[in-house]
């Protein structure tokens, strides 16, 4: 099939061109249960023969696993029919086993502790070995990874990591980008309002917003995408999901946010689905369409951790969803009346 494209070009150098399903790497990468080299492979592969070109990536993801593992994929396709996005902030360091971080998170990975690094330095010495990793001489996109109170656990524990990075490792990726080593940069980021306060004060090409701007919040219509929008901004859309809920639907168990969804989550999921039943439309196409109705929205990049989910998201990709579903979401309060929809 051929997945529709988007074109991004800020900077008049020709830009990005984004397929508007991209592939998100964390779930291939053994993101709470381990799966094999052949069955990540079998969803990269999938994923290539149905149209996607952007894949994202991060050292996070499995502590390096999600990149060696793209390296053996990416291996002997032409390098300039894909957009290939990693991310900085974190350098991984060797350990022993016991000693390596995201237990309970990561499973059957290397044995590696992050550290928290946004310094100029850093972002130098992370591409290096995201470029080693991915077995590739280049990558398209640098995110700033996981710049948000929900990482770093308050906001003057976050002010204390803007600042370092502002002045550090945002000159490097300046810098990379004016030497053309990268297309764009931006932030990878759990929440809107840290990538606001950066769009506010620096010269950012994406942002790739995790759940944040999805079929259950629009928040993020208020002042952050108008602000996008107004600067040639382009977003990419991870989370589409929630982390699952809008995919599952209000189910026991069912994941919000990385965690249990609340009740009243649960709640407000029960009667997006009841009205997507009513019109005969499969909730999860319904919030994979969504962000796409905004103009600033590049690229939406569900994971998928196996080949019955990437063959949802190419369903979800190509699902045609009726105008009057968005009007009856909006007339029970489920949508917000400015939100666009495609």
């Amino acid at each position: 099939m051929v997945i529709a494209t988007r074109h991004w070009d800020r900077l008049g150098n020709g830009g990005l061109t984004f397929t508007e399903l991209g592939l998100g790497t964390a779930p291939l990468a053994n993101l709470y249960r381990a799966i094999g080299d052949a069955e990540a492979e079998a969803v990269m592969d999938l994923a290539w023969e149905g149209g996607v070109r952007y894949f994202d990536t991060a050292p996070l993801y499995g502590l390096g696993l999600a990149e060696t593992r793209l390296n053996r994929f990416l291996r002997g396709k032409p390098r300039d029919e894909f957009v290939l996005s990693t991310k900085i902030g974190r350098i991984l360091k060797a350990t022993t086993p016991e000693k390596r971080d995201g237990f309970g998170k990561w499973f059957d990975v290397p044995a590696r502790k992050e550290v928290y690094d946004y310094s100029h330095d850093a972002v130098m010495r992370s591409l290096e070995f995201s470029l080693e990793r991915l077995g590739v001489d280049r990558v398209d996109i640098l995110y700033a990874h996981d710049l948000d109170i929900f990482n770093h656990g308050t906001q003057e524990a976050l002010d204390a990591r803007l600042k370092e990075f502002m002045e550090g490792g945002y000159l490097a990726l300046e810098k990379l980008r004016d030497q053309g080593v990268i297309r764009a940069f931006g932030g990878g980021i759990n929440e809107w309002q840290p990538c606001q306060w950066l769009a506010e004060r620096g010269d950012f090409d994406l942002f790739l917003l995790a759940g944040r701007y999805t079929l259950l919040e629009q928040v993020a219509l208020e002042t952050f995408l108008p602000l996008c929008e107004a600067k040639g901004i382009g977003i990419v859309i991870g989370g589409p999901y929630n982390s699952g809920i809008l995919a599952t639907g209000a189910r026991p168990g069912a994941m919000f946010n990385y965690d249990t969804a609340p009740a009243d989550v649960m709640a407000r999921v029960a009667r997006i689905e009841a009205v997507c039943e009513r019109h005969g439309v499969r909730m999860v196409d319904a919030a994979f369409r969504f962000p796409l109705g905004h103009k600033a929205v590049v690229s939406v990049i569900p994971g998928g951790q196996g080949v019955a989910e990437m063959q949802s998201n190419f369903a979800a990709a190509r699902a045609k969803i009726p105008a009057a579903l968005w009007e009856d979401l909006r007339a029970e309060g489920l949508l917000r009346t400015d939100a666009p929809v495609p």
